[in-house]
């Protein structure tokens, strides 16, 4: 049985409407930071590398979120 869109009515529509209001309108822009690409993948990459220096910092002070994904495995 195939729907025609007599009996589909406006559904497609009304959901292309909804989706549009749901993600603000946005339409395809350029970043608004005013950096090339390079320049925003070496920021990207500076921000990783200073993430990751402090868990390792962290980790090696004994943090109580050292790294260890949380969860003890107590099986016996």
């Amino acid at each position: 049985m195939t729907l025609t869109r007599s009996e589909r009515g406006n559904q497609r529509e009304r959901d292309r409407e909804r989706a549009q209001a749901r993600s603000g309108h946005k339409s395809k822009q350029p970043k608004g930071d005013g950096l090339t690409p390079e320049q925003r993948r070496e920021r990207d990459a500076n921000a990783l590398k200073e993430k990751a220096a402090r868990k390792a910092a962290q980790a090696a002070a004994g943090g109580i979120n050292a790294g260890g994904g949380g969860k003890a495995n107590n099986k016996k």
